[in-house]
């Protein structure tokens, strides 16, 4: 055995050499006299015969390309009976090779390490192998072998005088699992995928280890090179060994395969089954060492799907600590279905598989999948009574969602040869009812885990409201003008430098801001009582107001992602409201508002607030206004120092004061004072969970944080 890859290659060589002249058939013949045929030997022969004489040559094959282009005359008269062929053997293959593999290009290749490997597969799943090794060599050959049964050799009772083995190899639609006797659950389904690989490879060769004896058969396009080689007797090895190179006549002459691909295809079969541990081996010279990838590595995977998408994630942020996994066991295999899923800051991807298949279209199984998440999500919102997660979406559950999932089940139907989708209808019933329930128990193990969860769900369908929202709203504006609030009294400059919006607290206190205004660059716009909580809101509310629809639009530069600071129509915004506790909440609405849906307004620099005055204090000719308490004590200690009464009067709000006293105390920029509202980057985390717990939907925080800070309270207005 030592001489074994000298002697393939001498063979390859004659092989490619070898011409074989087909003999002319006469058009006289009418007729022709059957003769009987001898009876033929036992296609197993002794090594030293086969040594001493030469194989057998096999009959000329056209090549791919003269099989694809045959001449035809213009005026369609050599249609005829003769002009319609039939494909014997692996002539279909080689003709229409897409039909198989799903064309020649660089995925249809590797397709063919997939056929192989998915057979040693097979053989794992069902118990009777544990290993699978595969080896890249120098030369561009690839070979797969397994310590499993080892095809059959003896002489097939269906086609006599050839052996099981050459059977499988050269025959369409030749296999054992179609029945479920061999193999309960497998990825084969046809009888084509070895044989297929056998038609497109230029020099294929199989060892089967079986009954301790060693046979050989060799092939080249299909067609056998010689009769089965029985080798002698082997001790500690059974199984199957497939050693292929491509066909450059199908592939190209720079046909090679690549290692990254194949390391990666065979990492993936290991951690799809436990039980079998993948030996691979690439020859150094093959190897890329900016890739790392190893030329030899073991993978054995006990942990399944959940150490792959765990491999797979590595350091990426996760919204929950663990990662929803399991399997159910079925007896024979059938039904059986693992799964690993969680959700993370990425692009959402699922990874699925069937009978150790991967289907990368998808198919019923993942439908499951979607079905079983999405329904569960939803029972766990109705159980804690979270009203927002009524608008959620098969979508909105999976956009962020990564997940691994491998389903054995008896006689898949996929969707073509290649098999990248899965068609079984039954495959989709038993992944969601394998999946629901422990979902179900997985979520309520871990309330705070699934509230996060809901929450990261419900939020990635808000947005997915709020832009169709603004989608429609896009359309909507793109044919007529710019159509402002009607209670908006704008300003008339159009450029943004300069000019101020008032946002100010109902129509009494918007009519004497018009009146104050200057009329120049500032503009006003009233809202009327306490605007939406937009920390607690769910997005479908929030959309539907008109007050925060009113707003969005007087500012015109668009919410959250969608937020342009070029078309933002004013430089600054400036919330005016009551100097009091309406006043101070319905800023906290304004300014929670900006922080949630238009951050970057604040951020730039943009947010102000306003601080009109409590009090009025005439002495005389003396005229001063007081912000709080503390500011008219001072001003009582120094400005009003002399004899007479000081009339202190108190506003009740900005509706009360008269236009003048308006633009003197809180619009006239040389007299005003205004607050910028700012964030600091390095409080963003403490930031957002102070306004979560202030503003947000759940009471227990707001409780727990008034019981932290009561003790720094000075003054309490209620």
């Amino acid at each position: 055995m030592d001489n074994s890859d000298d002697l393939f290659a001498n063979i390859l060589n004659n092989a490619r050499g070898r011409q074989v002249s087909q003999p002319e058939v006469s058009a006289d013949i009418a007729e022709t006299v059957a003769t009987p045929v001898p009876a033929q030997p036992s296609p197993v022969s002794k090594p030293e015969i086969a040594a001493s004489a030469p194989a057998p040559a096999a009959p000329a094959q056209k090549t791919a390309a003269e099989m694809r282009s045959a001449p035809s005359n213009s005026d369609g008269s050599d249609y005829n009976a003769s002009a319609i062929r039939v494909l014997e053997g692996l002539e279909p293959v080689r003709l229409r090779p897409g039909m198989y593999i799903g064309g020649t290009d660089e995925k249809a290749l590797h397709h063919l390490f997939a056929e192989v490997i998915d057979n040693a597969m097979d053989e794992a799943v069902a118990g009777h192998a544990n290993f699978i090794d595969v080896n890249l060599d120098a030369e561009g050959f690839l070979t797969v072998s397994d310590n499993g049964r080892g095809i059959p050799v003896e002489l097939h009772p269906q086609v006599p005088g050839k052996s099981t083995l050459e059977v499988i190899m050269t025959k369409l639609h030749a296999g054992g699992k179609f029945d479920g006797k061999a193999y309960e659950t497998s990825g084969g389904l046809h009888g084509v995928g070895v044989s297929v690989v056998n038609a497109l490879s230029d020099l294929l060769e199989v060892e089967v280890a079986r009954a301790r004896r060693l046979y050989r058969l060799r092939f080249s396009r299909g067609l056998p090179l010689g009769d089965l080689e029985e080798l002698g007797e082997v001790h500690n090895r059974r199984g199957t060994r497939v050693r292929f190179h491509p066909d450059p006549e199908i592939f190209g002459k720079n046909v090679k395969f690549d290692p990254e691909r194949l390391y990666r295809m065979a990492r993936s079969k290991a951690y799809l089954f436990g039980g079998v541990e993948i030996r691979w081996s690439c020859d150094p010279s093959l190897l890329d060492p900016k890739k790392g990838i190893p030329d030899k590595a073991v993978f054995h995977f006990p942990g399944g799907l959940k150490d792959f998408l765990s491999a797979s994630l590595g350091k990426e942020f996760m919204v929950t600590r663990e990662i929803f996994s399991g399997k159910t066991e079925k007896q024979g295999g059938h039904g059986a279905v693992e799964w690993a899923v969680a959700w993370y800051g990425g692009d959402s991807f699922v990874h699925s598989y069937c009978n150790t298949i991967p289907t990368g279209e998808g198919g019923t199984h993942e439908a499951g999948l979607r079905l079983a998440l999405t329904r569960g999500l939803k029972a766990y919102a109705e159980l804690t009574n979270n009203k927002r997660a009524s608008v959620i979406t098969t979508d909105d559950v999976m956009i962020s969602a990564a997940g691994m999932m491998s389903v054995f089940i008896r006689e898949p139907e996929f969707v073509g040869q290649t098999k990248d989708k899965l068609a079984t209808v039954e495959a989709q019933r038993i992944v969601e009812n394998a999946i629901r329930d422990p979902f179900d128990h997985w979520l309520a193990a871990s309330p705070q885990e699934a509230s996060k969860l809901l929450d990261w769900v419900v939020e990635r369908a808000e947005e997915r409201l709020r832009r169709r929202q603004e989608k429609e709203t896009t359309r909507k504006t793109a044919t007529r003008k710019l159509r402002l609030p009607g209670k908006l009294a704008d300003c008339s400059q159009n450029s943004a430098a300069g000019a101020e919006l008032f946002i100010v607290e109902g129509d009494s206190a918007g009519g004497s801001a018009k009146q104050a205004r200057n009329r120049t660059n500032q503009a006003i716009l009233p809202l009327r009582g306490k605007i939406l909580n937009v920390a607690s809101a769910g997005r479908d509310k929030l959309t539907a107001n008109q007050q925060i629809g009113d707003l969005v639009q007087a500012l015109g530069c668009g919410t959250r992602k969608n937020y342009r600071e070029d078309d933002l129509r004013y430089d600054r915004i400036i919330v005016m409201t009551d100097a009091d506790v309406d006043g101070a909440h319905i800023a906290s609405l304004l300014i929670t508002f900006f922080y949630q849906e238009m951050p970057q307004l604040i951020t730039g620099g943009h947010l102000f607030l306003a601080v009109p005055p409590l009090y009025r204090l005439s002495q005389g000719g003396k005229v001063a206004y007081a912000r709080d308490d503390a500011h008219k004590d001072e001003l009582m200690r120094t400005v009003f120092t002399g004899k007479g009464k000081v009339e202190l009067g108190r506003f009740k709000g900005l509706g009360e004061m008269r236009a003048e006293q308006l633009k003197e105390t809180t619009m006239d920029p040389s007299k005003r004072t205004l607050l910028r509202v700012e964030l600091f980057e390095d409080e963003s985390g403490s930031t957002k969970n102070t306004v979560d717990d202030l503003m947000g939907t759940k009471p227990e925080a707001r409780f727990r944080f008034i019981q932290e800070n009561a003790e720094f309270v000075q003054e309490l207005d209620i």
